[in-house]
């Protein structure tokens, strides 16, 4: 709750409140504790109009603050029926020299804070909303998008994610996983579920398909939640960002073993410290067995 005092045509104090209605009450509530808007008491008759405006206006804000601020006794709240009230509108206090002060409410509409992310590097705070998902996940939870929310590329945030492939609703075949990423041009998210549900994936900057060489950019990079989130992004050694193969799809590597690397029915995989990514494995253990797997893309 904030409170600010001026002058002039425009509203010059704003306190949050819940409800519209509220309005009500407040008339009800200035009712019964007898706060009069005119100078009445015996030290005010001998004062200017000027100062009795000052008083009027500081009146009004007392009380504002007290009611709003849950400031009022007990009996003052249950005689009008009056809880402390909440932060989902605004009263608008108004004072102009040549009327008396009023008040108007308004609605206003909150928006939902995120959670400070954690990751290896740095904390990092959004007030963004959540990304819409346009399609049901098996995988993901609210505080895994709020942690992958902040740390995709700028250009593929604002977009709905869209599920491209999932082993639940294709089938586990890496032959269909590519079969559906054919005609996108856009990034894609890989999300994996293993049996000792730990959460675990990659972003890839190109679509993942069958090729002869390795694909993709900088902004590929490896994450993992287990046991908490943990990103690790190319580290600058080496391009081998991801390189599909009919049997196997591979991700990172540098004269060892792969820093992700799914068979040919997505249902073993394995995950290694590499070059490319300088990761930590991803799962609990090296070798894993996938339950679920998810792609998705942004669009």
């Amino acid at each position: 709750m904030y409170l600010a005092v001026g002058e002039g045509e425009k509203p010059s104090v704003f306190l949050n409140q819940t409800i519209f209605g509220k309005i009500f009450l407040f008339c009800r509530v200035f009712a019964k504790t007898k706060v009069q808007l005119k100078c009445e008491t015996r030290a005010e008759r001998g004062t200017s109009e000027e100062e009795k405006h000052c008083i009027n206006r500081l009146k009004v804000q007392n009380t504002l603050r007290k009611f709003s601020t849950g400031g009022a006794t007990a009996d003052q709240r249950e005689s009008v029926n009056m809880r402390p009230l909440q932060q989902s509108i605004k009263i608008l206090y108004y004072a102009n020299k040549s009327e008396e002060p009023f008040v108007e409410i308004i609605t206003v509409k909150q928006e939902k804070k995120r959670r400070p992310s954690v990751c290896s590097s740095a904390d990092s705070e959004s007030d963004d909303l959540l990304p819409v998902l346009t399609d049901h996940s098996q995988i993901l939870k609210e505080h895994h998008l709020e942690q992958l929310m902040n740390h995709i590329p700028a250009r593929t945030q604002g977009y709905p994610w869209k599920l491209v492939y999932s082993t639940a609703e294709h089938g586990t075949s890496l032959t269909t996983l590519y079969r559906q990423m054919r005609e996108l041009d856009r990034p894609v998210l890989m999300v994996i579920r293993d049996t000792d549900k730990q959460v675990f994936g990659a972003f890839s900057s190109d679509p993942f398909k069958v090729s002869s060489y390795c694909y993709g950019t900088g902004e590929t990079f490896l994450y993992s939640f287990s046991p908490e989130f943990q990103i690790f992004r190319w580290s600058g050694e080496n391009s081998y960002f991801v390189r599909g193969f009919l049997d196997s799809l591979q991700m990172g590597g540098g004269g060892g073993p792969f820093g992700l690397w799914l068979d040919s029915d997505l249902y073993r995989g394995s995950s290694y410290s590499c070059n490319t990514f300088s990761n930590r494995p991803l799962s609990l253990h090296h070798d894993f067995i996938v339950q679920d797997l998810e792609v998705w893309s942004f669009v």
